[in-house]
């Protein structure tokens, strides 16, 4: 059976497109010199009624169970294999992130160190510094004081201060002693040879 329907025929083409959906339509255009017309042939064939499932027997439901069982065990086998491949990422990704994060908490670690160290040791100049800066302030005062000292000891306990005169039949000694206010004088003339 042919049909021909023009493009601008709306409704003829809307009930090819209804019949395509029942059965094979096949779809020609043809053109003119005039305008262009679709031309659809449409092979109806007859649809065989559905068939009624028959109950199944005994033999098709144990094999329906066995392959059944068979499917499942292939799927959780399939499920099995993945989860522990999975498994095996994780643990491997895991290890990696914990020696990673291993390596950057020493590299923390020794930076943290350094800088403390850096610390203690420029505290430890610096201490130094003030202490021995401290030291020597003290030594110049006790150098002061001594030398303070040392004068006035001088000046109150007294010092000698004296002359000789060396000839061959003689020595001629001449000492003064200083005690503060008091002076004392020795003249003493020893002769040669010197008998005990």
């Amino acid at each position: 059976m042919g049909i021909q329907c023009s493009v601008r025929d709306s409704q003829f083409t809307q009930r090819c497109r209804q019949g395509e959906k029942d059965g094979r339509v096949r779809q020609t255009i043809m053109e003119d010199d005039n305008e262009t017309t679709l031309s659809k042939q449409m092979e109806w064939e007859k649809m065989p009624p559905p068939r009624k499932p028959k109950p199944p027997g005994d033999i098709e439901l144990a094999s329906t169970k066995i392959q059944a069982w068979w499917r499942g065990t292939l799927v959780r086998r399939t499920l099995l294999h993945a989860a522990l491949r999975a498994l095996i990422i994780q643990c491997w990704w895991r290890q990696v992130l914990a020696r990673l994060q291993a390596k950057r908490r020493r590299a923390a670690l020794e930076l943290c160190a350094g800088q403390l160290w850096a610390a203690v040791r420029l505290q430890s100049w610096v201490r130094m510094w003030r202490v021995r800066r401290r030291y020597c302030r003290l030594l110049n005062a006790v150098r002061i004081i001594q030398v303070y000292w040392r004068w006035r000891s001088c000046h109150t306990r007294g010092f000698f201060h004296g002359s000789y005169e060396l000839t061959t039949s003689q020595l001629s000694l001449e000492l003064d002693i200083f005690l503060g206010s008091q002076i004392c004088r020795i003249t003493d003339c020893i002769p040669f040879p010197i008998k005990n």
